[in-house]
């Protein structure tokens, strides 16, 4: 079996950032307590925390978990914190949650994507000018959460031709739009036309990481020209459902796996060419256990 494995596959700049600011901590709290870093299986001395996952990859949230670091699911969650280190997961959090986290006299490390912290920083500029804050993207996503917890006033979610058609805004209102960087490029095009069409007073910044159009961009052209596609990622990523989403369109014999153990493909004899993509929280080991297997057995 041919396999066509996408460059851009795996761990993106700000996953590997902030998985790896994770280690060092472990690291860095190992040695003040005089101990090598806490091998799998056994906790830091120093109590280590993560503001939600770090990423949307369990595999490497349980590794986390085995040598002690904790998730943090709520505020409730933090607020009983009384000592230890927190560390902003790489989709960022509201404004308050950092402020809280720096007022309780924790520890505060921030591994928010540069790319997402960027957003943080135009919507609080925009709204703070007066500017009503759209972002396109996925309501309910940490990420998009966290983009809202920066406006000075309440912002709007938009992910469909539906709520942009039926948005409306204040006579004389200005609008930023800005985007979730992991939403779909071409969807977010189109969003966009939506409102320059219905005349509204807008600026339009493209915060899609490039990363992110690039791994879509390569995801779509393998899809179209294999006879099944693998796309590899965690089920509550939201890139890597978009992935998947847009290889679906392209190749009718494409599936979603979280890890090997979920690979069931069943595919026709004439079948010779299979392509793999993976998101951005996506370990390369786990892609590179996925290729060999592929080669090996199909």
């Amino acid at each position: 079996m041919e396999v066509i494995l996408a460059k851009s596959a795996g761990f993106c700049f700000g996953v590997k950032r902030a998985v790896d600011q994770v280690y060092e901590q472990i690291e860095a709290a190992a040695k003040a307590a005089g101990a090598d870093p806490a091998p799998a299986g056994q906790p830091s001395a120093k109590p280590i925390y993560t503001y939600g996952p770090i990423i949307h990859n369990e595999i490497v949230v349980q590794d986390l978990e085995n040598r002690g670091v904790r998730v943090l699911e709520s505020e409730g969650a933090l607020d009983a914190l009384t000592e230890g280190t927190v560390i902003i997961r790489s989709h960022g959090v509201p404004k308050r949650i950092q402020e809280k986290i720096e007022k309780k006299g924790l520890s505060c490390i921030d591994a928010t994507c540069p790319f997402v912290k960027r957003i943080h920083r135009i919507v609080e500029k925009e709204s703070t000018e007066g500017k009503k804050i759209v972002i396109i993207g996925n309501a309910g996503h940490p990420e998009v959460e966290g983009i809202m917890g920066w406006s000075v006033t309440p912002a709007v979610v938009v992910e469909s031709e539906e709520e942009a058609a039926q948005f409306s805004s204040k006579e004389g209102e200005k609008l930023c739009i800005v985007s979730q960087t992991t939403f779909n490029y071409n969807k977010f095009q189109e969003l966009v036309e939506i409102f320059q069409k219905r005349g509204y007073d807008i600026s339009v910044v493209n915060t899609i990481c490039n990363a992110t159009e690039e791994r879509q961009t390569e995801a779509k052209d393998i899809a179209a020209k294999v006879d099944a596609m693998i796309v590899i990622g965690g089920k509550h990523s939201s890139n890597t459902r978009k992935l998947y989403e847009i290889c679906s369109r392209e190749c009718a014999h494409t599936c979603l796996i979280q890890t090997l153990d979920d690979l069931h493909l069943e595919l026709p004899e004439a079948v010779r060419l299979v392509g793999i993509t993976a998101g951005a929280s996506t370990p390369n080991k786990l892609i590179e256990e996925v290729q060999n297997y592929v080669r090996v057995n199909f």
